[in-house]
């Protein structure tokens, strides 16, 4: 990855959180935030976002303004949110890893706690790193088809009744698991094309390790590729021998299941819409999807040894 060191003394810092993200409630976690700042020694503007389409305006809001480095403050979702609207930017990113998973953080070696995180964007150590796109929507981790944005759509509506994530999240995924669809694709990758009925799709910003005690890893955000994995005809079963090969052995000499990197994937069905799942937050778009990759369109701040060769 190329890296850049810059210094913070006259940097100006716009932070975007997500306030259903974080330790507390928004009061809580904005004071948080403030505070982490002044400890480091730096001021910013911090602003608060309570709803999706908020943390859109003020994402595009920040790429539009005068700071030269946006903090994303939350999960996944929320940090691929703020970096897409910093793409084609000189604007640099920073991560406040506040969400459940953190995957992005994890795999460029970001600090999971406040202060560190803090300590991360003040030291200025700049990373370049790439991003997926489909059909204009960017990611920064994986986009799926599928399975997984229907548990994810089913979750949200069960939100807005009121229910709590995981419990929303695991009825969910029973009632959609018990019907159990099948989605028919044609893939187009490079001179080659494939048919399939599949439940799952799944498209990873650069390689996914599919190695035991790796699996769900990336070792490289920078090599310009798009990763693919899917399955043909399994059911549930299937699903259940594959997740407990790749836990004992992994999955990539398994005969039903396709991994392969390429840089551009073109995906077909019969639905003149599909859900697609895109870094955990879902999007109508009508196919063909066209997925390509982006090299090195991100500017991300980092630890300053760089975090691809750290993990082996």
């Amino acid at each position: 990855m190329e890296h850049v060191c810059t210094t913070m003394n006259a940097v100006k810092i716009e932070v975007i959180v997500n306030s259903s993200s974080g330790p507390g409630h928004a009061e809580e976690i904005e004071n948080t935030v403030v505070e982490a700042f002044k400890t480091a020694g730096v001021d910013a503007r911090i602003s608060m976002a309570r709803t999706g389409s908020e943390l859109l305006n003020l994402a595009q809001r920040a790429a539009r303004g005068d700071a030269e480095v946006v903090v994303a403050a939350g999960g996944d979702g929320t940090i691929s949110s703020v970096a897409a609207a910093l793409i084609s930017t000189n604007k640099n990113l920073g991560v406040l890893p506040f969400g459940t998973m953190n995957h992005f953080a994890k795999d460029l070696r970001i600090p999971l706690d406040l202060d560190g995180a803090v300590e991360t964007i003040v030291a200025g150590h700049l990373t370049q790193v790439d991003v997926g796109e489909v059909n204009g929507h960017v990611f920064i981790n994986n986009s799926s088809l599928g399975l997984y944005p229907i548990i994810i759509h089913k979750r949200q509506k069960q939100q807005r009744l009121g229910w709590g994530k995981w419990p929303a999240y695991i009825w969910a995924a029973f009632g959609v698991l018990r019907r159990y669809p099948f989605l028919n694709v044609r893939v187009a990758i490079d001179s080659a094309e494939l048919n399939s009925r599949t439940p799952f799709v799944f498209i990873g910003n650069n390689k996914y390790e599919m190695e035991t005690l790796n699996i769900g890893g990336r070792a490289h955000l920078d090599k310009g590729e798009l990763s693919l994995y899917m399955t043909n005809r399994t059911g549930r079963l299937g699903l259940v021998r594959l997740a407990l090969r790749a836990l004992l052995r992994g999955l990539h000499q398994e005969k039903d299941f396709l991994a392969l990197c390429t840089k551009e994937i073109w995906i077909e069905t019969r639905h003149k819409h599909v859900r697609v799942a895109l870094d955990g937050e879902v999007a109508r778009i009508v196919p063909p999807l066209n997925y390509r990759a982006r090299a090195r369109a991100l500017r991300v701040l980092t630890p300053a040894n760089d975090p691809a060769s750290r993990r082996k």
